[in-house]
């Protein structure tokens, strides 16, 4: 295994800079926040420009009801004379204040007679277009005046007739000038622009500085991975408070890396175990063809033990290719299994391998599902690590029953020596041999067991006693 290159470190800082992730979040955001303020900003200036207008149209409307209200007062008595109704104008203008940029005309017999302000703008004086189509007014009139002056802007007006005895002797117009109000709206459009352009650059700062905080595990864990080597597995990203993408992945990260510290471990032991286990054949094959003579019988016995070692050496190999294939997924060739048949043909085969006391044991019998060829291979294994440590007296049983229709289990017990407390603790470890139950297997053969059990989603289990014998059961689940 080798670790992974260190970081480029020799480029400008502005390239580090643009490489960095959390540089391409904030330069994402930057431009989300750009479109979203540029379509903001018109957005915001055009209903701004709505409410100024509608709250202008309702300023025009309160003063001319109230002009109206006045007037219709004023002429419910008969014979009323034009100078009456100069003398109300003067004195109502006189009394009333129009709000900012509202203007009232009066204009009496088709000529201008007063205006409040007293001053008039050149787009509506007398010489104007706009008060020419006033002098024409018979019915209530309203209209906008769009003026190029940007002093001005729009005009907005409305003109009613007054009447003085059935007759149309005057018109009243109201009206605004835009100009003033939008300069205001103006000013709190560039506000609002000053005070989001703040906003965007505070926010954009502080996700700056959150996505420097969001990233770290990400930075700690390419740290780490750097670090690793096949001589330091031990590096570990530091736990991330909270909930979450990155927790978890700073998680699994450090749970990867248990793992296959775990795996690196278990394999550098068993490559270790393995190269001492044959190295005891090899050297004794050395040893006997360098005593080698010509005595035919010497080499005749030489041969034989040559063989016996090499056909140990076997053994040995495919018992490490099998535990090897046992993390595989094509591993087990599954199949429905009638287990009474099964312990039945087990029984016959354990019979062979020495003179016990055997006896089988099925209960409520059923199917399962697993590989017949492995499980077969992982008993025996049982069954001869029990004739080993066994008398001839002794009795070893075989057994199964179901449990709950979901597991089957399978035992293998004897009335040997038993296997004391601390070797039960490492008892499957690979080339494990415990103190009492020393044999002339590899060590391998209840790790072989152990595996095929868990390949079929099921577990092992040793119940022991010095003395007293050993009982190991293969809980195994009836459909993987």
């Amino acid at each position: 295994m080798n670790s992974l290159p260190p970081a480029k470190s020799n480029q400008p800082l502005w390239q580090q800079f643009f490489r960095e992730t959390r540089t391409r979040i904030l330069l994402m955001y930057t431009l989300l926040m750009i479109v979203l303020t540029g379509v903001t900003i018109p957005i915001f200036r055009h209903f701004l420009f709505i409410q100024v207008g509608e709250r202008v149209r309702d300023d025009l409307n309160e003063e001319r009801a109230n002009f109206l209200a006045a007037y219709r007062r004023w002429e419910r008595p008969p014979n009323q004379s034009i100078e009456d109704l100069k003398g109300f104008v003067d004195e109502y203008l006189a009394a009333k204040r129009p709000e900012d940029d509202n203007f009232h005309l009066v204009l009496i017999d088709d000529e201008f007679y007063r205006s409040h302000p007293t001053y008039l703008l050149e787009p509506f004086d007398q010489d104007s277009k706009l008060f020419a189509r006033w002098q024409t007014v018979s019915e209530f009139m309203r209209g906008e005046e769009i003026v190029e002056d940007p002093r001005i802007g729009t005009i907005l007006y409305k003109a009613d007739p007054l009447f003085l005895d059935g007759r149309q002797r005057g018109v009243l117009v109201g009206l605004h000038v835009s100009a003033g109000e939008r300069q205001e709206a103006l000013v709190g459009v560039h506000l609002f622009m000053v005070i989001i352009t703040a906003v965007v650059a505070l926010s954009l700062l502080l996700t700056w500085l959150g996505a420097g905080q969001m990233m770290a595990p990400i930075r700690s864990l390419s740290k780490t991975a750097r670090s690793v080597s096949e001589s330091d597995l031990t590096q570990r990203i530091p736990i991330v408070r909270g909930r979450g993408e990155l927790a978890d992945l700073a998680d699994t990260f450090n749970a990867m890396m248990n793992r296959i510290q775990k795996a690196f471990d278990s394999q550098r032991a068993f490559v270790n175990d393995a190269g001492h286990e044959l190295r005891t054949p090899i050297t004794i094959i050395r040893g006997h063809l360098e005593l080698l003579d010509d005595d035919p019988q010497e080499r005749q016995e030489t041969l034989e033990l040559v063989i016996d070692e090499l056909d140990r050496m076997g053994r040995l190999v495919n018992d490490m290719i099998l535990l090897a294939k046992s993390e595989r997924k094509d591993f087990l060739q599954l199949e429905m299994i009638e287990v009474s048949t099964f312990a039945e043909e087990l029984f016959t085969k354990a019979q062979t391998l020495a003179q016990r006391d055997w006896q089988l044991k099925v209960e409520n019998p059923g199917k399962l599902v697993g590989d017949r060829q492995r499980l077969t291979g992982a008993l025996l294994n049982l069954l001869r690590n029990a004739t080993q440590h066994t008398q001839v007296s002794d009795t070893i049983e075989l057994g199964c029953r179901f449990k709950d229709r979901q597991q089957v289990q399978f035992w293998v017990r004897d009335t040997g020596e038993g296997i004391s407390a601390d070797d039960q603790s490492r008892i499957f470890a690979r080339f494990a041999r415990g103190q009492l139950r020393r044999s002339e297997g590899s060590g391998l053969g209840l790790s072989i067991v152990s595996a095929v059990t868990e390949a079929h989603g099921g577990k092992v289990e040793l119940i022991s006693q010095v003395g007293k014998g050993s009982t190991f059961r293969l809980n195994l689940p009836v459909r993987r």
